[in-house]
């Protein structure tokens, strides 16, 4: 990013540095886009330049740029056209389809797709999701095609099952299944991505440079939020993603973003390797991800223990030869390995294979755990304990915004070890909270400090205790989204409020700190500054350009 910008002092603010729990300074200096003095205001203010512009912020709350290290930007993209469907705002199938009606695309002709995405069955009076005569009620004539809140499943109506090809004939595709009726026609139902995947590969694909424009609108929702970094772990959303992206930084998306690829499209595009120009940069190749089961809120994650009240231990989508052959893959071009685990089984299956094998990359993990749900003591000593350097990626909005599922999917003792975030935060060097949005059952899913609030007070939605023995302060939930969540992304030089770290930093319009933890997700980010620039001013409600 250019570096114009007048060499800034900042002062009279209570700034959280994530360097630790207890680490604070009153002000700052930016020069050249970066930090390059923190601390008490004299230190700061000593020597100054005569031309350096000086900055009273009035005594705010100040945060490190915030990272989000498990996302979906290009879902979000590939979301232009579709009608969101998430809970509060959608509760039951007649909802949906009502919501569906409003679709833009309604009477637009037979083949207009009307797309939506993020309905939660598990709340639902009907307790059940959509089929295709559910989704015939929005149009008979034009396909239809909804994808559930996980991103994973789905559910289309008869005329997109045509359009896809699927009949009583078809086969379910490896680790996924079409759900079927007594009489084994397919009934609508996509189960896990495979099977979803097999309708979204004939839905009309926009163009490279639309899908870029789509990329750079989102620059100000990632700004309002404080968000200077994503992952995006599944970035072939997308064509041509690490392209695409950097056509969308063109254009505007100023936020870093880690680029990971699905490995069964790595492996169709010929395992190609991966230069060092691809691997640098504020758009970069970060990696490859698999999946190794499912969901909790659909029971497609892969359990030790059966269900509550069957014999379903969910679902493996994962064979060792391709992780085993992912692994030799990244490290032949250092790069990383994420690897889709929620259950307890696939978290075991995944410790079993790698915990004792040598790492390949230096100051980040090697193989990044994502979800990581069900992690019992033992479990986490043997990934502590490994020669393995194991990052762990986790939520609070998870049990938030979809206990109705857990309660439902999880035994009394499951529900005890159900995303242990106090003791990620003791035990794993290398861990951070993340949003998943868009694959997330709540509208506001990103917003940072919701997170934070659910972390805290380890409570749902509802007022549903969700673990209090395992809730985590304010200074250790946000450094799961700055500096302790640096380490899981090759994101370069931001969580960090300390000299030679990019000059990004947010301010908040509370000292989210101090007030009462049933007000933190009322927080809202005043100004965000990206590499020393005014990126987001709430005032102006928009990006203020670069």
């Amino acid at each position: 990013m250019p570096h114009s910008e007048p060499t800034r002092i900042f002062l009279n603010a209570r700034v959280f540095t994530g360097t630790g729990e207890d680490d604070w300074a009153a002000a700052f200096r930016v020069t050249a886009g970066r930090f390059d003095r923190v601390g008490a205001t004299a230190e700061v203010m000593a020597d100054r330049p005569d031309d350096c512009e000086i900055v009273d912020l009035g005594g705010a709350t100040v945060l490190p740029g915030l990272l989000d290290v498990h996302s979906h930007p290009a879902f979000l993209a590939a979301l232009a056209d579709s009608t969101l469907c998430f809970p509060p705002a959608v509760t039951s199938l007649r909802g949906l389809v009502e919501h569906l009606r409003g679709n833009s695309g309604i009477g637009q002709g037979p083949d207009v797709w009307i797309e939506g995405f993020g309905y939660d069955e598990s709340a639902y009076p009907e307790r059940r999701g959509p089929t295709a005569d559910d989704l015939d009620q929005v149009s008979p004539d034009q396909p239809v095609f909804v994808r559930r809140c996980d991103g994973h499943s789905a559910a289309a109506n008869h005329r997109a099952l045509e359009l896809a090809g699927i009949t009583a004939a078809t086969p379910d595709p490896p680790g996924a299944r079409f759900g079927r009726d007594a009489a084994g026609r397919p009934d609508g139902r996509l189960i896990e991505s495979a099977a979803t995947a097999a309708v979204a590969r004939v839905v009309p694909p926009r163009s490279s440079a639309d899908r870029a424009q789509d990329l750079a609108g989102l620059d100000c929702h990632f700004l309002s939020r404080g968000i200077v970094g994503v992952a995006d772990l599944w970035a072939t959303m997308v064509p041509e993603p690490l392209a695409t992206f950097r056509a969308a930084e063109d254009r505007g998306l100023s936020v870093q973003c880690a680029l990971y690829y699905p490995w069964p499209e790595i492996v169709a595009a010929g395992l190609q390797e991966i230069g060092a120009d691809q691997r640098a940069g504020r758009m970069q190749i970060a990696g490859a991800k698999l999946f190794l089961d499912g969901a909790y809120s659909n029971r497609t994650a892969w359990t030790e223990r059966p269900y509550p009240g069957s014999c379903d231990h969910g679902l493996r989508t994962a064979s060792d030869a391709d992780l085993h052959a992912a692994v030799a893959w990244a490290r032949r071009n250092r790069l990383q390995v994420a690897i889709h685990a929620m259950g307890d089984a696939a978290i075991s299956h995944v410790l079993d294979l790698f915990a004792d094998v040598e790492p390949w990359l230096t100051g980040m993990p090697s193989i990044r755990i994502e979800h990581a749900t069900l992690f019992s003591p033992a479990m986490l000593d043997r990934l502590t304990a490994g020669r393995m350097r194991f990052g762990v990626v986790s939520h609070a909005i998870f049990l938030y915004a979809e206990i109705d599922a857990y309660r439902d999917n999880l035994d009394t003792e499951q529900f005890a070890i159900a995303y242990p975030l106090r003791s990620f935060f003791e035990q794993v060097g290398d861990a951070a909270l993340a949003s998943d949005v868009p694959a997330t059952a709540w509208a506001d899913a990103d917003n940072v400090f919701l997170s934070v609030q659910a972390a805290v007070s380890r409570r749902a939605h509802d007022g549903t205790d969700i673990g209090q023995p395992q809730a985590v302060t304010v200074p250790q939930a946000l450094l799961l989204y700055t500096g302790r969540a640096r380490t899981l992304a090759p994101l370069q030089d931001v969580g960090l409020i300390a000299p030679g770290y990019e000059g990004s930093f947010v301010i908040l319009d509370r000292d989210v700190f101090t007030v009462p933890v049933a007000d933190i997700a009322a927080t809202r980010v005043v100004q965000t500054w990206l590499a020393g620039r005014l990126a987001y001013d709430a005032e102006a409600s928009t990006p203020t350009g670069s």
